[in-house]
């Protein structure tokens, strides 16, 4: 039987304040090791996300905190006495029904809402200093293993590299960047872009009570805003959510064609597109050569905008050794890219018609993501090439992929590695990892859902590399990323 505590504090204190606040004598009966804010807050038992209170006893989500509410009904049946509502960060002890004011509680409201100063933000990728969580484990903010809940490999590794590029990270770092952007009414996509921010500071976290975040409020807003495209449940391919990721955050962030966002200014950049149309390959020769000189067949040039651009790997002979092991081919970095070199030109097949196209970049993003297009599908399955990459991990000088009018403007056209995501396995099946480059340490790590360990810059070469980002080097008197 529960007995309210009764005692000389009873009464009130100053401004009307319950003289209970500040002598709550259930404080020690917090256990912070069974804390988890990760999880959408819902009441355990009413499952309603409205007016959530956490036991801290416990660790379990429970409504309302009047008489007959469920947080009030679990205080008088298990006696845990104190409660965090979730939304408004306040403490109360139950049943007595009194706020508590105590200043050893802000650790727990820091976990389940980390804020950053700009002083904070700007110190980030300066240090490679060590914190120790509440449970012992010892990490470097920003290099935290994400759960993987069921089958959302694909999506941890793009939400840790987009969290290793710290214009895009600092920008979400502070609620301030974009918390008075207008949406329509009824528009859910915003929630995208408050669950990112959300999933960015419980990621750079130095007070973290364990050295791993869940990403589930993340993966249920992702769920819900790709109308089930993308699932928790389901493996998915890392280019196409990161490419409906960058496009729905733009748009949630009042970006459109014309109208910047902090996407497009992180990884926006620009190319000259040359196509010519093909006559049909069953025509006859001599009415081939009719068309080509008639205006519809000549070709065209047209500016375009990319967010990343996709690497073409050659067909994978299939060559065994004398022990019949089949030999993975390489190809350099450098050859792929050759797509964008203004003469190689590759045949593109539509349903009715054919085309020649070539590239040539004409503006290059302060961070390039490359995409190496390992996975074809045709009607049947999908199938992967498994060809190595040979790339160097700093100094890639993409001069002679720009126009000659873009040679001259831009001032900085080299670029270090920080994120490489890879693909294991096989095509519909497989597994994600990702490797990144800790600024602040200028070491590297491999992250794998949970898994975190250091590795050696040379193994990155090794691996089947899917989606890469680059990082524009800065030159010693400009600095290309102030502002963004």
């Amino acid at each position: 039987i529960y007995t309210p505590v009764v005692s000389h504090l009873l009464g009130r204190g100053r401004a009307g304040e319950d003289r209970r606040s500040r002598h709550c004598p259930y404080l020690d009966t917090i256990n912070r090791s069974v804390l988890d804010f990760d999880f959408e807050k819902l009441c355990s038992i009413s499952l309603s996300h409205i007016n959530v209170y956490a036991c801290l006893v416990c660790g379990k989500y429970f409504q309302g905190r009047g008489q007959k509410s469920h947080a009030y009904t679990h205080s008088v049946q298990f006696s845990h006495h104190v409660f965090l509502n979730l939304h408004t960060l306040k403490f109360y002890c139950l049943p007595d029904n009194y706020e508590i004011i105590d200043s050893s509680l802000e650790d727990i409201t820091y976990v389940l809402k980390p804020t950053f100063t700009k002083k904070h933000i700007a110190a980030l990728d300066k240090h490679g200093k060590l914190y120790r969580a509440y449970d012992g484990t010892t990490y470097l903010p920003g290099i935290v293993g994400l759960n993987n809940i069921k089958a959302n490999d694909y999506a941890n590794a793009v939400l840790q590299a987009f969290s290793n590029v710290p214009p895009l990270r600092n920008y979400f770092l502070e609620e301030e960047n974009y918390k008075g952007i207008r949406r329509p009414p009824g528009d859910i996509m915003f929630l995208l872009v408050q669950r990112f921010g959300e999933l960015m500071r419980k990621l750079w976290n130095p007070r973290n009570f364990k050295a791993h975040v869940s990403p589930h409020e993340m993966l249920q807003a992702v769920v819900l805003c790709s109308k089930k495209t993308f699932q928790i449940t389901k493996q998915g391919d890392a280019v196409d959510f990161m490419t409906w990721f960058l496009n729905a955050l733009h748009g949630a962030l009042g970006g459109t064609k014309k109208k910047s966002s902090i996407i497009t200014k992180v990884f926006q950049g620009s190319m000259r597109i040359f196509s010519k149309k093909l006559p049909h390959p069953d025509l006859p020769p001599e009415e081939k050569e009719a068309l080509l000189l008639t205006e519809e067949y000549q070709e065209q040039m047209s500016e375009s905008t990319f967010l990343f651009l996709t690497l073409d790997l050659p067909t994978a002979p299939l060559y065994k050794d004398e022990k019949e092991q089949l030999i993975i081919p390489q190809v350099p970095l450098f050859n792929i890219l050759g797509k964008f070199n203004g003469n190689t030109e590759k045949e593109y097949k539509t349903y009715k018609e054919n085309f020649l196209k070539r590239f040539q970049l004409t503006k290059l993003p302060p961070y390039l993501i490359f995409c190496i297009k390992r996975f074809t599908k045709n009607n049947f399955f999908v199938e992967k090439n498994p060809t190595i990459v040979n790339f160097p991990i700093t100094n890639v000088d993409l001069s002679e992929y720009l126009t000659e009018e873009a040679q001259a403007t831009e001032k900085n056209t080299s670029y270090d590695l920080v994120a490489n995501i890879v693909h294991d396995g096989k095509p519909t099946e497989g597994s994600y990892r990702i490797h990144v480059l800790h600024h602040g340490t200028g070491k590297w790590y491999e992250m794998q859902d949970l898994q975190v360990i250091d590795i050696l810059p040379q193994m990155i070469t090794l691996s089947e590399a899917y989606i890469q980002i680059w990082k524009r080097q800065e030159s010693s008197d400009t600095n290309n990323h102030r502002g963004v």
